[in-house]
């Protein structure tokens, strides 16, 4: 019965359905498409009886894993919020953070928030967006590398799509997040951890700085310098 599961729900028709159903949903009603795309993967993987490779998951080297990503995640700082972000906000104004003011100079807040962070966007976004849709459409593709690239850009465009409630700016930064985080998965197709570690380090980043209100400090100077 649950290889019979499986089987209909990996079809194609059935993936590509799920990806734009939570795509739709993610739209219009925000994190419901998050929830029902969360379903149909953790369906796939009770009914493939927890074949964690299945979503890009093995056991990882965790010390090196945990330092590649803290490297990583500086380095997607630094080229996206530092270097892309101000030029992005200069065409489309700023990002709107306002969903954030509760963790402001608020320690409990700010605490609650990266634990629910770490497991519903360090994660189960990457879990969703990387182990499930992004990996699912590439064999969709054919399994190739072409499919892979192909897959690692839709999959950013819906992430991206899926934070239009921080503006324009926020979208476009957002989804060149989600590339680098899905060229990460691309280049270790078997370390989803990996991509976790990254997520979570990244978030933990931005989150540190809108907790002590200097969230816009490389921004401002940044574009100070740009429109001297």
């Amino acid at each position: 019965m649950r290889e019979r599961i499986h089987d209909f729900l990996t079809k194609p028709i059935v993936i590509a359905l799920v990806i734009l159903i939570s795509a739709v949903l993610t739209h219009f009603t925000g994190g419901l498409g998050y929830f029902f795309g969360m379903i149909a993967a953790l369906m796939v993987l009770w009914s493939g009886r927890f074949k964690w490779i299945e979503f890009g998951i093995s056991r990882p080297r965790w010390i090196k894993s945990i330092l590649v990503a803290i490297a990583l995640a500086i380095s997607i700082f630094i080229i996206v919020d530092i270097l892309i972000q101000p030029l992005i906000e200069l065409k489309f104004g700023a990002i709107d953070l306002s969903s954030f003011d509760g963790i402001r100079g608020n320690y409990i807040n700010f605490l609650v928030f990266i634990l629910f962070m770490w497991v519903v966007a360090g994660i189960g976004e990457e879990f969703l967006y990387r182990g499930f849709f992004m990996k699912q459409f590439a064999r969709i593709l054919g399994d190739t590398n072409k499919g892979w690239l192909f897959s690692a850009i839709a999959m950013s465009i819906l992430f991206g799509m899926a934070h239009l409630y921080q503006g324009m700016s926020g979208m476009i930064s957002t989804g060149l997040v989600s590339l680098c985080l899905s060229l990460i998965f691309y280049k270790n197709r078997n370390n989803l951890i990996l991509n976790m570690f990254v997520h979570g380090f990244y978030d933990m980043i931005g989150i540190s700085l809108i907790f002590i209100n200097k969230e816009r400090i490389f921004t401002d100077w940044i574009q100070a310098f740009l429109i001297q």
